[in-house]
Formats: C-alpha cells, structure tokens, sequence
C-alpha cells in the first residue's frame, strides 16, 4: 500500500508549506516520477493499493484496475475533522469539497466512469467498507457512480448554508 502523504512527508516530495492552510504543497510532478518508479518495480502482475484524495493525478490510467472513490456524509465528515483538530476554513473547505463530489469528478476524469466504484462510508465499520471494495474487485465491479447526493440531502435538511455560508469568498 502507498499513502501517498506518508510518501510526500517520507520522500520530501513538497515545495513548502502553504502558510494559509498550514498544508504542505505536494510537488505533483515529482510524486507522479514517484509512484511511476514504485509500479515499474513490482515484480510481476500484483496489486498495489495507492490512497489520497490526489491519487487521480499521480496514478496513470493505465496502471488502474478499479478507482475506489469513498464517500462521507458532511455531518460526520466534519464532526471527524474536527475532532482531528482542523481549523474552520480548513474543515469547510474539505467538506465543502465532499458535497461538491470534487474527488469523484476528477477520478472520473482522470480513469472513466467505468473503472470508478463509489463507496459510502458513513456510519460503516473499516472491515465492513474492505470487505465491499474486495467483492466489488473479485467481481470486476466498476460503473457504480450516483451513491450519494450530499448537496440534495443538505438542501432537504435545510442545512446548505451551514457548509456553505452566504457571503464567503
């Protein structure tokens, strides 16, 4: 498995800190090089599962059996950022992203629709949410897009503005 912020912290794989998110700022260019180097030295056909929410701009298409794309409610999301410490523009900016299905956009952008298996994990136990994404493997599962609808479900709870407060910029 590589997780791919462990990988940039590990290897120095950033240009700096970026002083307003207190994030660091990933040298993509040199993470793809990266992770390019990593899958050319598996020795034979195997499985290596890369996770980030920037998989989809280090990982070539070529290299992609399924893209696991998984889903949070923004309720719980930033009850959990939160609880992690993260700052308020920091934790709606996440969130924000979540709602606006920016993760799934750019996966099916980046691999098609048919290699993208969306997951909801809300509520859901890790070996629950493994289990799902190794069926859907075995099966040769893909296509399954349109889980979750978080912007309906806040306009239904009348809750928009609380992750999208009026006159933010």
């Amino acid at each position: 498995m590589i997780e791919l912020g462990e990988l940039v912290v590990e290897r120095g794989l950033h240009l700096g800190l970026d002083e307003e998110t207190g994030s660091l700022i990933v040298d993509m260019e040199a993470l793809a090089l990266e992770v390019k180097e990593m899958l050319s030295r598996s020795a034979g056909p195997s499985i290596l599962v890369v996770v980030s929410h920037y998989a989809q701009l280090v990982v070539p298409r070529e290299a992609v059996l399924i893209a696991f794309v998984l889903r949070r409610s923004p309720y719980e999301l930033a009850r959990i950022l939160a609880e992690r410490g993260y700052e308020e523009h920091k934790m709606l900016e996440n969130v924000q992203a979540e709602v606006l299905d920016v993760c799934l956009v750019e996966a099916v952008e980046a691999y098609g629709p048919e290699l993208i298996y969306e997951v909801d994990v809300t509520g859901r136990e890790p070996e629950d949410v493994v289990s799902e994404m190794l069926r859907a493997m075995k099966d040769g599962l893909g296509g399954r897009l349109g889980v979750v609808d978080w912007l309906g479900m806040l306009e239904e709870d009348g809750r928009l503005e609380e992750f999208f407060p009026l006159g933010q910029t």
